[in-house]
Order: structure tokens, then sequence, then C-alpha cells
């Protein structure tokens, strides 16, 4: 059975009939477009793309884990501009020999991570083609506040983070070097655990800038310390290595702060604040300053700073 013998409208009725639609769909699949409700007045948007062979491997993911990267990676965004996830478009582009059973996992990986924030997948579209390729559009909700954007932070803020770094690159290392295990790390690329709760309570306490940590914390710092004006230094002793990552690090001969400071896909969140008590689930890991640039106590990293689409590949 492949997705040409299914047909384009069979695999749309097999893929829709699995996706349960949350309080925020007011239409959903089957007209030419879906109704979406906005309280706020405002739509927040973002997209991205998952391309086989470049962002995921077959061999290494199943249907399910690579819908979950794929929603993860949209849903991401719109918590780190301290707002709430509402909805996810899909298109997916196939080759025609694909099995149709990949297509309903990938459904049932968007459908459960979308269902993590409440929001649902209520539409999309379908194309042939040669590379298997995952594009994804994620909206959501403001809530009556401000979008918290990069430009925001200001010298003698707190950055802080909310979630874990360094845990999906040390899993596509392993990965990369033919292994499959420590699982935890492993298991870390193929679902991400985001901390989406984490972006509209730090909107809601005032922070002035913040990010989705999807390239590495050092590039994406970087963005916000452009966007800003202004200097972002870490402190290395912010940053615990855990007790896997350690071992794995050890074994494969890679130093783990490189994953943790530079490896990307955790999708955690990263923000400044005036300084005072932080939210709950945020940790301090350095200080806004003057100047330009990323530091980590103080002096230029060394390494590379973080993931670059048109530079490394899987």
């Amino acid at each position: 059975m492949t997705v040409a013998n299914v047909g384009e409208f069979g695999l749309i009725d097999r893929v829709t009939a699995r996706l349960a639609q949350g309080e925020s769909c007011l239409l959903g699949p089957g007209d030419d477009a879906a109704v979406v409700a906005a309280p706020d007045r405002r739509v927040v948007a973002s997209t991205d793309v998952l391309v086989e062979g470049r962002h995921f491997r077959r061999d290494w993911s199943g249907a399910r884990d690579v819908g979950h990267r794929a929603a993860a990676a949209n849903l991401a965004d719109i918590a780190a501009m301290g707002a709430t996830p509402t909805a996810l478009l899909v298109a997916l582009c196939m080759p025609a020999d694909l099995d149709p059973g990949w297509a309903e996992e990938l459904a049932d990986g968007l459908g459960a991570e979308a269902a993590l924030v409440g929001a649902s997948v209520v539409g999309g579209d379908m194309s042939a083609s040669p590379t298997l390729t995952v594009a994804v559009t994620a909206l959501g909700d403001l809530g009556g506040r401000p979008p918290v954007v990069r430009s925001g932070a200001r010298p003698g803020d707190v950055v802080a983070l909310a979630g874990r770094t360094g845990w999906a690159a040390a899993g596509y290392t392993v990965l990369s070097r033919g292994f499959r295990t420590p699982r935890l790390l492993v298991e870390a690329f193929r679902r991400p655990e985001v901390p989406y709760a984490a972006g509209p309570e730090a909107a809601a306490h005032g922070a002035t800038a913040m990010i989705d940590v999807s390239d590495g914390l050092l590039a994406d710092l970087g963005h916000v310390a452009k966007a800003s004006g202004v200097a972002v230094d870490l402190t290395r002793e912010a940053f615990e290595v855990p007790r896997q990552m350690r071992d794995a690090a050890q074994a494969l001969g890679v130093d783990p702060y490189s994953w943790i400071l530079a490896g990307g896909d955790d999708h955690a969140l990263a923000a400044t604040f005036p300084a005072a008590a932080l939210p709950a689930g945020w940790r301090p890991v350095g200080r806004v300053t003057e100047g330009t640039g990323v530091t980590v106590d103080g002096a230029p990293y060394a390494g590379a700073a973080g993931w670059d689409h048109f530079r490394r590949s899987e």
C-alpha cells in the first residue's frame, strides 16, 4: 500500500479522521479554510519546515516522533512571544511510494503535541515530492498582553532559562555515531520536552525579551543581543551537566558544554527580566550588559555558537 494507491483525498480523509479539535477550532478540516477563534483580535503566527535528510531521518525517528518534533518547533515559537498556541496548519510533501501509515502516524504525533497546549491541527495541504517534507504553521493568542519581542532587553536585566538545553544535541551526536543509547538522550532528540506554559507566564511577569532556543543558546541569545543593542554574558556554572550527558560526552570525546551552550532542538525558552524575582520554572543563567555579542564568563566562546541550516546537515 502506498499513498499513490490511496490517493490524495483518500489520504486526507484517513489523516483528518485521526485529528481531534480543541476549543479554539470553530471549523476544522473539510472546507477551503479553517476558522479559529481569536479572542485577543490579534493572531500570532509562525512557520517552520522539516526536511528529510536535513532535519530528520526515518531510520532514527518514527513518524510519530517527527510529528511531535514538527509541532514542538512551531508551538515553542508561539510560546516565546508570550502567547498561547491555538492551531496548527500542516503541509506534507511526500514521495508517491510512501506508506500511508507513515502519514497517519505523523498526524498522531502532531495532534498529540498540539493537545499538550490545547491546540488543534485544523488543516493544511498535501503534495507529491521526491523529498519528504513537513511544513507547519502555528497560530496563537496573546490573551490581551503585548508580545514579548527580541528587542526589549536592557542592561541590568537577568538572563533566565526555562527548560533544558543540550539533551537533543547529545542525542543527535549519539545517533550520528551509530548508537541508540543512552536512550534518555536519544528520546530527547526524537521528542523535545518544551516548557510551553513558561512563555505566557514570563510575559505576565514582565519579561523584557524572549526567544525559543532552537539553534543553540549562544546563537539565539545572539539574536536577542543584536536586536536589543546589548551584550549578554552567561555564567558557565549556572548550567549543570546531568550524569547521563556527562557519561556520554566522556565516551564520545565531546565537551558537554558544547551541547548545552550551542546545541539546538530542545526548544527551551530564554528570556530577560528586570532584576527581580523570576517566575516559577525559570532559573538565572546570566546578565545583560552594555556592549555587543554573547560571552561566557566574560570571554568569547571558542566553539560554534549553534546550528546553521546552510552549513550543517544530519
